[in-house]
């Protein structure tokens, strides 16, 4: 009598499990993806930052230079 029970049905909780496992995945992998995006915005905002921040390197001043003209 007691090995003769038969064994319930529990496909549809296996699916349900699945299906909240596969939706949890992709928002961590979406989430992943975002954050990625947002660290590259952010190196590249900070990389810009950085370089508007350091001097501009002095530059030679050249004075106008004319020909004299020979008189003879």
């Amino acid at each position: 009598m007691f090995l003769q029970e038969i064994t319930p049905d529990t496909t549809g909780y296996m699916i349900a499990g699945f299906a909240v496992t596969f939706i949890i995945l992709a928002a961590y992998a979406a989430s992943l993806y975002l954050r990625n995006r947002n660290l590259k915005q952010d190196l590249d905002m900070l990389t810009e930052m950085e370089r508007l921040a350091q001097p501009e390197p002095k530059r030679k001043t050249s004075k106008t230079v004319t020909k004299r003209k020979d008189k003879k």
